[in-house]
């Protein structure tokens, strides 16, 4: 690794460091002789931090939170760009299913919990489904315009070269379409570690988001703020580790716009 990659490695770590260091410090001051209940110091959340988190309730609430967020995104991803591809790739779909995708769209996810526990219960399929129904939605109307707005000589350069078929969707509409697919996959990150919260506040046994409403509700208010902050880190890490994924999947086109910035 030569100097220059270093400093840029570097300069890069302290960018995406910088605001979130600056922001414990001055949390760290403000609070450091606070004598509120209800805002206790930094230094007494961090201590309950690692007495909560470091022991079995990582195996028991923190596992089974991200397992229900992995597999609600992953599950509305095939969703969102299986139907974003239909509806993209056919207006006569577009024309029929828009108007109901619209209404459905408009509809909060959290006001649905209650209907899906009529039909799904109390389980882990419950808030799966939640996670699903708020996260589908940006990766969906996304791949529409994304496969909408495919380039019309590429697509004309396939047709005349005869590729067809799973060819031309995997090589022409999915690649073209890749950016802004992505684009609405970071969306739905933060939206599921949302209804992964709100799903487990109802009827649940386990998970953050219950765990957190237990500390509140008993006035351990520490360590719910030990939760919250638990809650704000793992969305920093998935979004690191999002755009890590990103920069690898998305590596030809990220050149692409450097090459036409520096011609």
């Amino acid at each position: 690794m030569t100097h220059t990659t270093v400093l840029t490695v570097a300069r890069r770590a302290s960018l995406i460091a910088g605001l979130p260091a600056v922001l414990f410090a001055v949390w760290w001051f403000a609070t450091a002789d606070s004598t509120d209940f209800y805002l206790p110091p930094l230094s007494t959340i961090l201590q309950k931090f690692g007495e909560v988190w470091a022991g079995e309730r990582l195996v028991s609430d923190v596992l089974p939170s991200l397992v229900r967020l992995t597999a609600g995104y992953l599950l509305a991803v095939v969703i969102g760009v299986g139907l974003g591809l239909l509806v993209g790739m056919s207006r006569v779909v577009r024309d029929v299913l828009e108007p109901v995708l619209e209404l459905f769209r408009a509809i909060p996810p959290p006001v649905l919990v209650p209907v899906i526990m009529l039909f799904a219960g109390i389980g882990d399929t419950m808030k799966v489904l939640v996670i699903v129904s708020g996260c589908m939605w940006p990766i969906l109307l996304n791949t529409v315009e994304g496969v909408r707005a495919v380039d019309e000589v590429l697509s004309d350069t396939c047709r005349s070269y005869g590729i067809t078929g799973p060819s031309r969707l995997w090589h022409l509409v999915l690649r073209s379409a890749s950016p802004q697919i992505v684009t609405g996959m970071r969306q739905s990150l933060s939206i599921g570690i949302i209804l992964m919260v709100i799903s487990e506040m109802f009827a649940a046994s386990n998970g953050l988001g219950f765990t957190i409403v237990q500390f509140q509700r008993s006035f351990a208010i520490p360590e719910m703020w030990s939760g919250v902050l638990l809650l704000g880190l793992l969305g920093f890490a998935m979004s690191l580790l999002f755009r890590f994924a990103e920069s690898r999947f998305l590596a030809w086109y990220h050149g692409l716009r450097r090459a036409q910035r520096n011609p």
